[in-house]
């Protein structure tokens, strides 16, 4: 990949497969929104950033070469080989095909309670329904960074809200699991510190004391918001998919990057259902 600055803004070009728009619509994070001319506007903490990508060259509008070796290089995990990890993945049909049609997709590397809150809204409902109540509870809650422009809220803010104030988000029954949520982690009944640094399965014990947090919801919230890319979430899609494809597990070899081969499948047979049939 190489990177210079031109007029201000950055241009990436030999991103070696980097999807954009595959990465920021697989339904791992929900605060970036797809303009008509087919750029993405997205807040993340407290950062703003517009991009766009054009064939192999994407450009970064009004960012300099020190913020993104500082943030976006990570954020957008540019620094992991994933041309490597395609060659492991491909050593049958059907991965190699799943890793062909949708190997443009990274991992981001997001805020933890950002992507906790946002698994919890993301329960029994479809992406534009969550990319609302996320919007809607940024707006509410969390701090102004410009107009019409908000951070996610903290933890320790939502912790002080109730099921009767967060009514505005619209977020039904998962109301009372957000707050729970926030109160754990504010009182330190919960510790996502201890997530990060433990190895996964104690990870995930940690995540499951939040009430309405089950194991999809904690595979999801280890594998987008720390970055444990052995976690394999499975909704409907991807059980379906491994009792067609894979009805005796994945291959062992391909565990320690099980969750990037599961956004793989799950792209794949997203866009080609009928290979399921």
């Amino acid at each position: 990949m190489n990177v210079c600055e031109q007029n201000k803004n950055l241009v990436l070009t030999n991103l070696n497969g980097f999807s954009l728009k595959d990465t920021l619509d697989c339904g791992q994070c929900f605060r970036w929104i797809e303009r008509e001319d087919s750029s993405f506007f997205g807040v993340v903490r407290d950062k703003t950033l517009l991009i766009k990508q054009q064939d192999d060259t994407l450009i970064l509008y009004n960012t300099t070469k020190e913020d993104f070796d500082s943030f976006w290089c990570d954020y957008f995990d540019f620094n992991t080989d994933y041309e490597k990890i395609k060659n492991l993945l491909s050593q049958d049909d059907v991965m190699k095909k799943a890793s062909e049609f949708a190997g443009g997709i990274h991992i981001l590397k997001q805020d933890a309670w950002e992507t906790l809150c946002s698994f919890i809204i993301s329960q029994n409902n479809n992406i534009p329904r969550i990319k609302g109540i996320v919007s809607r509870l940024c707006e509410t809650f969390g701090d102004k960074i410009k107009e019409g422009v908000y951070t996610f809220p903290t933890a320790e803010k939502i912790a002080e809200q109730t099921v009767e104030t967060l009514a505005p988000l619209r977020s039904g029954f998962r109301a009372k699991y957000i707050i729970d949520a926030a109160k754990k982690i504010k009182n330190g009944d919960v510790n996502l510190d201890l997530v990060r640094e433990k190895d996964f399965l104690t990870g995930k014990e940690e995540l499951m004391k939040i009430l309405g947090v089950g194991t999809k919801v904690a595979d999801c919230t280890l594998l987008f918001g720390f970055y444990k890319i052995e976690s394999f979430p499975q909704d409907v899609w991807i059980k379906r998919a491994m009792q067609v494809l894979y009805p005796d597990g994945l291959p062992k070899e391909y565990g320690r990057y099980a969750g990037i081969a599961q956004q793989y499948i799950f792209h794949y047979v997203r866009n080609y259902p009928e290979i399921l049939k």
